[in-house]
Formats: structure tokens, C-alpha cells, sequence
């Protein structure tokens, strides 16, 4: 199962916003994702999961797919964390 390891980079971390558009990137692709936080594991396709997590900036988190459009997924959701969930700060 192909994962990477990513941190937080957006100010507020993994807030509710910022969790919604994992969740949204996820979606896109039929692999199923998960988010782990040390020994914590949060389903990527559930926004209460993810926000469980309490994983503030700086976070190192393990973003794992598993299925045939694993590698594209954690692309794309590699490309959210970039941009930084896309916000301002």
C-alpha cells in the first residue's frame, strides 16, 4: 500500500475547513484512504475521523491508499497539502 508522510503547513492545521477538502480531493478517486497521526487512524472519507485527529500546523501526518488509483490520490491529496489546504496563511 503506497503512502507518504506530510506535514501540516496552513496555519490552523486540520481544522474543519481544511478537513472537508481532504475529504472533497479523496472522493475523486475509487482508493480507499487513511490518515495517520503517530498511532491514530482516521478514514479520509469521514471529516469527524480526520478532525479526531487534532493535528495542529506542523503535524507530521501518513497519508495511505490502497486500490488501483492509489499513487494518483495521494498526488492530488500531496498537491492539497502544497497548497496549503489553499488558504491564505
Amino acid at each position: 500500500m503506497p503512502e507518504r508522510t506530510l506535514t501540516l503547513t496552513n496555519q490552523r492545521g486540520l481544522h474543519a475547513r481544511a478537513a472537508t477538502k481532504l475529504v472533497q480531493c479523496g472522493q475523486q478517486f475509487s482508493a480507499s484512504i487513511h490518515v495517520y497521526k503517530q498511532q491514530q487512524k482516521a478514514d479520509a472519507a469521514n471529516i469527524m475521523s480526520l478532525l479526531m485527529l487534532a493535528a495542529p500546523c506542523g503535524t507530521e501526518l501518513t497519508v495511505a491508499a490502497e486500490g488501483e488509483d492509489a499513487e494518483q490520490a495521494l498526488d492530488a491529496i500531496e498537491a492539497l497539502f502544497d497548497a496549503r489546504f489553499d488558504e491564505d496563511q
